[in-house]
């Protein structure tokens, strides 16, 4: 039997989603296998923003055009911790290549060469993360709790986080507004 690999995909929450942690999210799935998944929610800013982040750890921002940037809510495990979703990978002390292009780094290092002014071109800094037992994510999926659909970078990385739910929602050719809280097994 083949097992769904989500790894470097969306999880689109669908509308009848009720866990608070979860309601009207974009999650980006780091790593997905038999273990279970982790992933961090990419359109949930909190008020801490890079500059008061990098103030709370004691590292001077270099990289001026990033202290205005939000940090997000990543998902309800850890969030007292910090997670880095970045491109390119680079080479930090603890990262998951996710791809050839993006990493998830749980390690000060890099943050401290981002505090240099330098570090990766583009990141996402996170609280938390969202994680899944084995057949947990599997099993909700099967509930129509989530769309998925291969991720794009650019959602990420470039796009208002207002516009980033729609966006991967446009690249499955999905309507925010045909989205039902009820669904059909054919």
């Amino acid at each position: 039997m083949q097992t769904l690999d989500l790894t470097d995909h969306f999880l689109i929450a669908m509308p009848k989603m009720d866990d608070p942690h979860f309601a009207k999210t974009l999650t980006y799935i780091c790593e997905h296998n038999e273990e279970g998944a982790l992933g961090v929610i990419i359109n949930r800013p909190t008020d801490l923003d890079m500059a008061g982040l990098f103030e709370q750890i004691g590292i001077e921002l270099a990289r001026t055009e990033l202290a205005s940037q939000a940090v997000y809510y990543g998902g309800p495990v850890q969030n007292e911790r910090g997670f880095v979703l970045h491109q390119p990978t680079g080479d930090w002390q603890s990262t998951l290549a996710v791809n050839d292009s993006l990493g998830f780094t749980t390690s000060k290092d890099i943050l401290e060469a981002v505090g240099r002014g330098q570090g990766p071109d583009k990141l996402m800094v996170s609280l938390g993360y969202a994680g899944w037992a084995a057949g947990q994510l599997e099993a909700e999926l099967g509930q129509n709790a989530w769309l998925s659909v291969k991720a794009d970078p650019q959602v990420i990385f470039d796009l208002p986080v207002a516009d980033r739910f729609a966006a991967a929602l446009k690249i499955l050719g999905v309507d925010p507004a045909m989205l039902s809280d009820d669904a059909g097994h054919a």
